[in-house]
């Protein structure tokens, strides 16, 4: 009798494992929370609690530095305790208690605080929950596992503000009813994580002794910093979408239809990460990322040069496309390259490096538009774009990327 194929080979994974899914699902939930309270809390802090415009700015840019700096320290806990779901659970649960923060708020202070723990928690989940993706997926299901789990989380970013929109019509514009509506899927979030979650065995992996150490980040190769090099140059291309709201302002688009510019990106986000990440797993990433960078190469010149809401909706539509193409691609580089039981600290260090770089474009690409228009802005968008487009293409021909 002859024997089967599969008697001599291992069978090869075809699909993801339910952890992937619910982690996945775990995203979406508390994106639907917190993009419900994002879209309306500047709003809320200006008009109800009496806070300036330049207030508003200050709790934003602490709120993100502050997940910047945490998602490191996480990270490499994460290695050394080899507990990932732990802590991504306690970064979840953390979020979910400070949603009831927000309706119950009679102050700015109240909100500062509840923003700044909201942020502590998702820095705290942030590298521990990317390090177990990568634990968790098949090698050959990697690209498709962060795909899956981008375009899940991305679909929470337009299902939260569709959902907050639908409420104030619903309610006459009650805002505190929104935010506490909020609080249900938070919560759904942590107790997914908490019942259906699980680590992945790691069995003969050594902790790192010091995961922040010279000496184990000595360890992570050189194609490791060449993706985190290549993605900081990449970022300070793509500035916070905020600069595509001021646009559509710009050319006069309605207040109230302001935020389909958002849910419109979000879609195409959404749509194309996951058959990106399939795609990843059977061609070669790198020029999958290249046209990815190319993306918003084209996003930019069609924001700064064609005219009116055709120009607008072409550029929003790419950058949603090129969102799509390179932010599940860059996690699967980095768990490609990272040493299996430094993966948390690897993902910790490209995300501090993400925020530093995303700051500094905002800061850039303002600075821009206040002296010479956003043409200027997303024409300098485009031309870093580029520089980090020859990079990807110099370093893939060191055969450095799959």
């Amino acid at each position: 009798m002859k024997a089967r194929a599969t008697d001599s080979a291992p069978a090869v994974p075809t699909r993801l494992p339910p952890g992937i899914w619910a982690l996945g699902l775990v995203s979406m939930l508390m994106d639907i929370s917190s993009e419900m309270i994002h879209a309306l809390l500047p709003v809320y802090l200006v008009g109800a609690l009496g806070a300036s415009t330049l207030a508003v700015g200050f709790i934003e840019g602490v709120a993100e530095a502050t997940a910047a700096i945490t998602k490191v320290f996480s990270g490499a806990l994460s290695d050394w305790l080899g507990r990932r779901k732990l802590l991504a659970a306690i970064g979840y649960g953390l979020a979910a208690c400070t949603k009831p923060v927000f309706p119950l708020a009679d102050s700015v202070g109240w909100v500062v605080a509840a923003r700044f723990v909201d942020r502590i928690g998702k820095g705290i989940r942030g590298a521990p929950r990317d390090a177990l993706i990568a634990d968790l997926a098949p090698p050959g299901l990697r690209g498709a596992a962060f795909g899956l789990r981008q375009s899940l989380d991305t679909a929470g970013a337009f299902l939260g503000p569709l959902l907050a929109i639908g409420l104030m019509a619903a309610s006459g514009g009650d805002i505190r009813l929104v935010f506490w509506v909020a609080v249900v899927p938070a919560c759904g979030a942590f107790a997914l994580i908490a019942l259906a979650v699980r680590d992945a065995p790691r069995p003969g992996l050594e902790a790192p002794r010091a995961p922040l150490s010279r000496a184990e980040l000595g360890r992570l190769p050189a194609a490791y910093w060449w993706v985190v090099g290549i993605a900081a140059v990449f970022t300070v291309a793509r500035f916070s979408e905020a600069f595509l709201v001021l646009r559509a302002q710009e050319l006069g688009v309605a207040t109230m239809w302001i935020p389909a510019v958002l849910v419109v990106m979000n879609v195409v986000y959404s749509l194309s990460s996951y058959p990106i990440g399939v795609l990843a797993d059977r061609m070669r990433r790198g020029t999958l990322l290249a046209l990815g960078f190319a993306m918003l190469v084209a996003a930019d010149l069609a924001l700064a040069l064609l005219p009116g809401l055709v120009g607008l909706a072409l550029g929003v539509a790419l950058w949603g496309l090129h969102m799509g193409m390179t932010q599940g691609l860059l996690a699967t580089l980095v768990a490609d390259v990272a040493p299996d039981n430094l993966r948390g600290t690897a993902f910790g260090v490209f995300n501090l490096a993400g925020g530093v770089a995303l700051l500094l474009a905002s800061v850039l690409a303002g600075g821009l538009w206040d002296a010479f228009g956003s043409r200027a802005t997303f024409l300098a968008g485009a031309a870093f774009a580029a520089l980090a487009l020859v990079g990807l293409v110099g370093w893939s021909r060191r055969g450095a990327m799959g």
